[in-house]
Formats: structure tokens, sequence, C-alpha cells
């Protein structure tokens, strides 16, 4: 599914565990302002993404880092850093290890 009709695209860039929920998709193309806007727009066209990036509280999991234009938005403004137009949005999980 493709939500790219909204005025504000942006290019979500999935790692292979949130692609199940796309279809095999790992680029797609939402609308929204913000990284929330963005998130809620993944969920409204791939139900249960936004269970995987956020908690119930509405706040970004501990394990998933986003990152606009190359810039991890923990650092930024969390999820209400603006999203330019064009913007390419890259959803990665956290890597641990020892």
């Amino acid at each position: 599914m493709d939500s790219s009709a909204t005025s504000q695209a942006v290019t979500v860039l999935l790692p292979g565990a949130l692609t199940e929920q796309t279809g095999g998709a790992s680029t797609v193309r939402v609308g929204g302002e913000t990284v929330r806007e963005v998130i809620r727009a993944l969920e409204a066209a791939w139900p249960g993404m936004e269970y995987r990036l956020c908690f119930e509280t509405g706040e970004l999991r501990t394990f998933v880092n986003i990152f606009v234009n190359g810039r991890n938005v923990r650092y930024l403004q969390g999820l209400e850093t603006p999203v330019p137009v064009g913007a390419t949005l890259h959803i990665l999980p956290s890597v641990a290890g020892g």
C-alpha cells in the first residue's frame, strides 16, 4: 500500500523485521510533518506498525532508532522532530552485543 497521496510525502526505510507488515516492502512513502505524524500515517496504512515502534504511552520504544535525513531524532526533538518535504526517514532497531 502506498500513502503518498498526502501532501507531505516522505520516504521511510524499514528494517526487515517490519517488512512483514508492509507485504515485504522495505521502502514506503507516507505523509507527515513530524516524526509522530509519519508514524501515525504508517499505522493508518499498515495497522500494528505504531505498536511496533512506540509504547502505549506514545513514546518511542527504547530499541527503536529513527533518523531523519541521517540525524537521530533522539538528539533532535524526538517524535516532534519536523520532517521536511522529500525527507528520508530511516527506522533501525538498536544493536547490542558484547
